[in-house]
């Protein structure tokens, strides 16, 4: 590695932007929100990240606050690169000498189209290098998975567009599975969901409030409420109302189901002598639907495989992409497109 060259690690997310940089750990973790005004024939960008997220929902009409990511890949090109160049900027110093080694994290089975999407995004925000490493093996290694060994390890990355899970022996994954339900759309369901029962209308950022304080996967002995303002249907008022969390259970039980079937379809693939290795030592829970309340418990009771929630879910898969910039060399054997 040379030593005035940045190595930057990026976690290209649906919901988050994490960067990891050589030598410094996380150094940013941003929504991956962008605010864009229509200039008749250019689009101009006017906040980025949480000053863009803030402004959600209360803009005037010539504003819009987007993502540029669906389902973990880029929806809008141009708005990701200049979201790309302000993060990378923000974390190098805009007067660099020399231009960064980017590693971006694609979600598994990605098209080749959506794949030099990416990396001509990082190329054009100013990188001098770029690599794409797979969501699940990334998170994987920033788990602290022992994935260089000929053991069986499972990881289950659950991010805000899409949920991964994968089986990954001798740096490589053996098999993978990927649906595109995230923590997006369990958001989408709570909406619905409060919309059909109370005819009222909530928007995105207290449907996200909602799962985080008393959201759970599945009934537990505690029941919690949230008062929650919203528009009524009917009236076309304001108006106010008390949810519990035995509703949000059943308001996500839907997209939960969809995840539970991707991690059953894996195992159904894994090759038997990995098979024995994930049951002894379980599967492990990366990515920002992780943090939801008894997933993990969900997960062991339908599949009857251990599941546990890593250490700060949310950044392993940052993380991981950093610690394989350091071990590329390593890596490339397994991984030759790396």
């Amino acid at each position: 590695m040379s030593l005035f060259t940045p190595y930057v690690a990026v976690d290209l997310g649906t919901v988050n932007v994490l960067v990891h940089q050589q030598g410094r750990g996380i150094v940013l973790q941003e929504p991956s929100v962008v605010a864009v005004r229509d200039d008749g024939d250019k689009t101009i960008i006017v906040e980025v990240g949480r000053a863009a997220k803030d402004m959600y929902g209360r803009t005037p009409e010539e504003i819009e606050v987007m993502r540029p990511l669906r389902e973990g890949v880029i929806a809008d090109y141009f708005v990701t690169q200049g979201m790309l160049e302000y993060f990378i900027g923000k974390v190098t110093g805009r007067f660099q000498l020399r231009k960064p080694v980017v590693m971006i994290s694609v979600p598994y089975g990605v098209t080749s189209v959506e794949r030099r999407a990416v990396r001509e995004a990082a190329l054009a925000a100013g990188a001098r290098q770029v690599h794409l490493i797979p969501e699940p093996l990334a998170a994987a290694i920033g788990a602290g998975l022992p994935i260089g060994t000929p053991t069986g390890n499972m990881v289950v990355d659950m991010g805000g567009g899409s949920t991964e899970a994968a089986v990954v022996s001798m740096n490589g994954i053996v098999c993978a599975e990927s649906v595109r339900v995230g923590g997006v759309h369990l958001d989408e369901a709570i909406i619905s969901y409060i919309r059909k029962k109370y005819n009222l209308v909530i928007g995105e950022p207290t449907a996200e409030a909602l799962k985080i304080k008393i959201g759970s996967a599945i009934e537990t002995d505690e029941e919690l409420e949230m008062q929650v303002q919203g528009r009524d249907q009917i009236a076309g008022l304001p108006k106010t109302i008390t949810v519990r969390s035995s509703e949000i259970v059943e308001a996500i039980s839907e997209p939960l189901a969809a995840i539970v079937n991707v991690v059953r379809s894996v195992l159904a693939k894994t090759p038997p002598e990995l098979s024995s290795d994930i049951i002894d030592r379980g599967m492990v829970l990366t990515g920002g639907g992780a943090l939801l309340r008894e997933v993990d418990t969900l997960i062991t009771r339908d599949t009857g495989v251990p599941a546990y929630v890593a250490d700060n879910p949310i950044a392993c898969t940052a993380l991981g992409a950093g610690r394989a910039l350091a071990d590329l060399p390593i890596l490339q054997r397994s991984i030759p497109d790396l």
